[in-house]
């Protein structure tokens, strides 16, 4: 497995390194620039058409083809983005990149916005009716559509399968059986019987199954997570200023070594700082417009808006609360103490909960994780049915297997399986950026009219 693992890690340095992300957030600002900044002249518009409809008012519901609401396609798509990156991978990009990694972050987030709209765009425009009378779509469609390569629609298809058996599945789970072994010694066999046992229920109630949970999953994890940091913050808030000049300063100078710490160059903090960007929110990646094409929402812009909430609130807001809990815990100095990863975050909640902390971090990362093996096993099976037409027997074999490899990935060795992990998910993103880019002017098209018949009737409205 080492010849594997090096191929895969040779592979990687191509499709993550600088070259390949500054081109993935180069697509985010190409369709920033030419949608006039939608993300943000458009921000009051987008709350109105996305969160703000979870509180207004519900009338009589009317009957619809779509499979799923628009939000539970978001919390879809954000269940297999969430994930542990928002709790360890934060932690691993402010120990290699410094503060100054998370205002990268935040750059890559608010580009990302436009290249997870314009997937979701292209994913709603192009998308079918499946043989179950299921919205079905995503790059796949709009590949095969679009450009009419359906060879190349099947290659991102197997490479979504494997991504989801990957970073999806077992990564999850063994990062779940690590959090209980050590905050309640329970062995990892014992937590991959449970959690295979708790997503089997789920996964063989079938695809329309998933978001139901997921939209009951995803604001529960990210509430109870929220309420944690808050708690963590409200302690240590005089540091919270100084931490925030870290960030700033760090971002566009140099910083000194200190607390044992190397010091960090700005390079250090653009490159880790946008890879972490890209790798929570997946935007580029071609995962969440597959859950976003199965909404109910007969508007492609609308249903976009959503995509961009998912950003916000995957990189804005999960990933910058994490980062300033980790910088002004301890009185600003936990971050230096040399651990990484999930250590370091548990490190800086026990320094506020004591022992409950690494219990607090364990049922995170349990309901970030599971979230995420759910999340992925939606994509998984969608690109089963595109490959094999919709046929019941390979979606079923799909789901079987992808429950076995839930239970073999708590006890795994994955240095491979992670590797291979990020291949896949660096191979998944090539076909997926070409296509938007290469349909870009679909977007611009749906997107101008869209605003033009806003536009209009505002005008009716005032006349």
């Amino acid at each position: 497995m080492e010849w594997l693992q090096q191929l895969s890690d040779g592979m990687n340095s191509i499709l993550w390194g600088p070259v390949m992300i500054l081109f993935m957030v180069g697509v985010g600002v190409y369709f920033t620039l030419f949608t006039r900044c939608f993300q943000l002249t458009r921000w009051k518009e987008i709350w109105h058409n996305t969160i703000a409809t979870l509180f207004a008012r519900k009338g009589k519901k009317e009957k619809k083809k779509g499979e799923i609401t628009p939000f539970q396609a978001m919390s879809t798509a954000l269940a297999g983005t969430i994930g542990t990156g928002n709790i360890a991978g934060v932690a691993t990009a402010l120990v290699a990149g410094g503060p100054g990694s998370v205002f990268w972050m935040w750059i890559s987030g608010a580009f990302g916005m436009m290249t997870k709209y314009a997937e979701v765009v292209l994913a709603m425009h192009y998308r079918n009716i499946n043989k179950k009378g299921e919205y079905s779509g995503g790059p796949m469609q709009y590949i095969e559509k679009g450009l009419g390569m359906r060879w190349l629609s099947v290659v991102f298809s197997v490479l979504c399968i494997m991504a989801s058996f990957g970073v999806g599945n077992m990564t999850q789970v063994n990062s779940i059986a690590e959090a209980m072994f050590s905050a309640l010694h329970i062995p990892p066999v014992v937590t991959g019987a449970v959690v295979a046992l708790i997503c089997g229920l789920v996964l063989l109630g079938g695809s329309k199954i998933i978001p139901k949970v997921t939209e009951k999953v995803v604001p529960f994890m990210t509430v109870f997570y929220l309420l944690g940091t808050i708690v963590c913050l409200l302690v240590f808030w005089k540091q919270i200023p100084k931490a925030l000049s870290l960030i700033f300063a760090g971002a566009f100078t140099p910083t000194a070594a200190a607390g044992g710490v190397a010091g960090y160059t700005v390079r250090q903090a653009v490159q880790f700082g946008v890879a972490r960007g890209v790798f929570t929110n997946e935007a580029g990646l071609g995962s969440a417009p597959i859950a976003h094409a199965a909404s109910s929402n007969q508007n492609p812009v609308t249903q976009g808006m959503w995509g961009i909430i998912e950003v916000f609130i995957d990189t804005i807001l999960m990933c910058t609360i994490t980062a300033l809990v980790l910088l002004t815990a301890g009185d600003g100095t936990i971050w230096m103490c040399g651990l990484d990863g999930a250590a370091l975050t548990t490190a800086a909640f026990s320094s506020v909960f004591g022992s409950f902390g690494g219990m607090f971090i364990a049922v995170a990362i349990l309901f970030f994780a599971v979230a995420s093996i759910l999340g992925w096993a939606f994509y998984g099976q969608k690109a089963m049915e595109y490959i094999f037409k919709d046929n019941k027997q390979s979606a079923l074999l799909y789901r079987f297997f992808y429950i076995a490899v839930i239970f073999l990935g708590a006890t795994a060795n994955l240095k491979v399986v992670w590797s291979m992990a990020d291949t896949f998910n660096g191979l998944m993103s090539l076909p997926n950026l070409l296509a938007i880019l290469v349909l870009s002017p679909v977007v611009f098209r749906i997107t101008g009219k869209y605003q033009k018949n806003k536009k209009e009737k505002n005008e009716k409205g005032v006349k």
